[in-house]
């Protein structure tokens, strides 16, 4: 180990939930590996919970095939050890760690860091998408955070370029991605109108939507030139269908959904765009330390707050998966593992 600074004892195993072949919760089991070692740079966490979401099961399963492509293993998955959400405790730091001490409480998102949150310890470059944690949430509530609400933040606010006053639709308000999203435009002043279950609409409420649409009753408010943004996270609908609803600068933001449509508006947007005269545009999501402080300081003065299902025991991820991949959540779960 090249730490300079450590607590003691770090052991040299862990466990971890790990995947040797793509297929259904079952290829995912529990077992002892080696503990990551810690390089100059880097910040190791003793992971306190994590959390679960739609990349998760993707990758569990190696669909769409284009991710075996991106992430590597046509055959079998590169990646042994999935999961991008955390929050845990700093034990060690690399001799070049400035920023981060033993002891340190943080939360981060690994998409972009190799992956490996369903285990008792990561390694985190120091410059990657890590902060500390909100002083005002327990670690099973900062685990949630990461990746969903990175994606609600960059969608309404960078690609979405919310502004004060403006009438935002979320399709999908009651998901790990809208249920943030909701209460993020919210916090910029914006009008929400919220898309969702019948059965989820009391929670989408209590996010703040200042107003709930039934899934089946969408159609009846895409007509007519309504919305200034339409953030749509469940997107199972033509991008053509939402067109009407949007006000002459009106910006449609692809967030999440069918890969069909995702590759529609990837390869087609900006031609899209240009014909019809409203934005349309897929979020690329960028993890950052930078904006992760952003939610911090949204979350520590009350603006927004995760909404977590439930909250599963280490042993359980393959359930959580299952779960989520089902439709069976409302808002995040959380994986408790130490």
């Amino acid at each position: 180990m090249n730490a300079s600074t450590t607590l003691s004892p770090i052991p040299s195993k862990m466990r971890a939930i790990v995947q040797t072949e793509y297929g259904s919760p079952e290829v995912l089991r529990l077992a002892e590996v080696d503990r990551p070692t810690v390089s100059n740079q880097g910040v190791l966490v003793r992971v306190h919970a994590a959390a679960v979401h739609a990349g998760d099961w993707h990758l569990m399963r190696g669909t769409p095939f284009l991710l075996r492509l991106i992430y590597g293993g046509l055959r079998k998955p590169k990646i042994k050890i999935l999961g991008c959400d955390i929050a845990g405790e700093v034990v060690a730091i690399g001799s070049d760690v400035t920023q981060f001490q033993p002891g340190d409480l943080v939360f981060a998102d690994l998409s972009e860091s190799g992956f490996g949150a369903f285990a008792e310890y990561v390694c985190v470059s120091e410059g990657a998408a890590i902060a500390p944690k909100p002083i005002n949430l327990t670690f099973d509530e900062a685990a949630t955070v990461p990746v969903s609400a990175l994606a609600a933040l960059q969608g309404l606010r960078d690609v979405g370029q919310i502004q004060p006053g403006q009438k935002v639709l979320i399709n999908g308000a009651a998901s790990g991605v809208g249920s943030f999203a909701v209460q993020i435009a919210k916090a910029y002043g914006a009008e929400v109108t919220g898309v969702c279950r019948a059965s989820k609409a009391e929670r989408v409420r209590a996010l703040g939507a200042d107003r709930i649409l039934d899934t089946t009753q969408l159609a009846s408010v895409l007509h007519e030139p309504h919305y200034d943004l339409i953030l749509d996270i469940a997107a199972y609908r033509s991008v053509f269908d939402y067109l009407p609803a949007l006000t002459p600068n009106g910006r449609y933001v692809l967030v999440g959904g069918s890969t069909a449509r995702l590759f529609l508006v990837m390869l087609l947007g900006s031609l899209i765009t240009k014909i019809r005269r409203r934005t349309v545009k897929c979020l690329v999501t960028k993890p950052n330390p930078e904006d992760l402080l952003v939610l911090k300081q949204f979350i520590e003065a009350g603006k927004i707050r995760p909404s977590v299902d439930r909250t599963y025991p280490f042993s359980e991820v393959p359930a959580a998966i299952q779960a989520l991949e089902q439709r069976q959540v409302q808002g995040k779960l959380a994986i408790r593992i130490h």
